[in-house]
């Protein structure tokens, strides 16, 4: 029997989020509903309020969530009801090219609830990233599900379900940092903190953050930042290679996806240095680098999915190193608020307030 719970629901581009009735249906065969216990706000979040993902409203929103999973439909396995997990919109399909290679993490037919979630008048609702999870429950693919320590507290294992495996995986999964490495992170909110941590992780010798407000620096040096450098009043690019023996650093990491920023980080790496963008661009943005430059400084330049991240793989292995103490997921939990509180929390998160706000339920 569907279930009716409380959702915040964007009904068009750039209206107001409300809270209104949503009707779950139970799961059908491989997907499972999940009561939600805490879901970060994400900027990907206003993106799709501002019709800036797509235009399929009314949207369900929400997707950085940690809940438990209450019923699951025919022929799941991986999960059962009580079971304490991460959502995450990496469901791999483990058929498509990337995932016969052994890339799972590449997965190019990622999988979602067939069944859709509505409004009491039928209205069928797009789940944000195939979740949905500013809601009491949400209904999920089973595979959506990772399954952790149920220690971990919801407010801070949620986050790993976007933006902080985003920034970490960039780091460790796609710029392979190592131990001794330098890295620069541009861009210290959310990601680009996350960014800082796992190249701590990693072992890096010397960890550089950019940025233009002094508030974020300092966030990002409490994960792990050995140097800090306000763009706002010093060429990045010279001072990251100042400290880096006039060199540049052997991964920078571009946190905030501006083709400024993106010159910057290109120019700031060693040679044959890892530049890696995982900052989301806008449709409109160009660059325009000397292939020259590009071919003269060798490397690598690459692009950062999800920190390219294998959920089964990745989540319970960061969920143990937040229990032992060696990462600090809490430290991203600004402010705890419910559900009524996602519109301001928006506006905060614009304004640069807070690294993640989480909606508990």
């Amino acid at each position: 029997m569907s279930q009716r719970v409380q959702g915040v629901v964007c009904r068009s581009k750039g209206a107001p989020v409300e809270i209104t009735t949503v009707v779950v249906p139970d799961p059908g065969p491989g997907e499972a509903v999940v009561r939600v216990q805490a879901c970060g706000v994400c900027h990907t979040d206003l993106h799709y309020r501002e019709g800036g993902v797509n235009d399929e409203f009314p949207f369900l929103l929400g997707h950085e969530a940690a809940g438990m999973v209450e019923s699951v439909g025919e022929g799941v396995t991986t999960v059962a009801p009580g079971d304490h997990v991460i959502l995450n919109w990496r469901a791999v399909c483990g058929d498509c090219r990337a995932c016969r290679r052994g890339r799972h993490q590449y997965c190019f037919d990622t999988h979602n609830a067939e069944q859709r979630m509505t409004l009491e008048d039928g209205t069928e609702l797009s789940p944000a990233l195939g979740i949905g999870a500013f809601a009491e429950k949400t209904l999920v693919a089973a595979g959506q599900c990772t399954k952790v320590d149920p220690q971990a507290s919801p407010a801070a294992a949620g986050l790993l379900g976007c933006g902080v495996m985003a920034g970490i995986g960039a780091a460790i999964n796609t710029g392979g940092v190592g131990i001794g490495d330098s890295v620069a992170v541009i861009g210290c909110g959310g990601v680009g903190s996350a960014a800082v941590a796992g190249a701590r992780l990693a072992g890096a010798g010397r960890i550089i953050a950019v940025d233009l407000e002094d508030r974020k620096l300092e966030w990002a040096r409490g994960f792990g930042a050995t140097h800090t450098v306000n763009a706002s009043f010093t060429d990045p690019v010279e001072t990251i290679r100042d400290l880096t023996g006039g060199f540049g650093a052997d991964v920078v990491i571009d946190a905030v996806g501006t083709p400024r920023t993106y010159e910057q980080a290109f120019y700031a790496r060693d040679l044959a240095g890892t530049v890696v963008l995982v900052g989301v661009p806008t449709p409109e943005m160009r660059l325009d680098l000397p292939l020259l430059d590009v071919f003269g400084r060798g490397g690598a330049l690459k692009s950062s999915w999800y920190g390219d991240c294998l959920p089964s793989r990745d989540f319970p292995v960061l969920i143990d190193l937040y229990l032992q103490g060696r990462l600090d997921l809490d430290g991203f939990v600004t402010e705890e608020i419910g559900l009524g509180e996602v519109e301001e929390a928006f506006a905060r998160m614009e304004r640069g307030d807070v690294l993640r706000s989480v909606v508990v339920l």
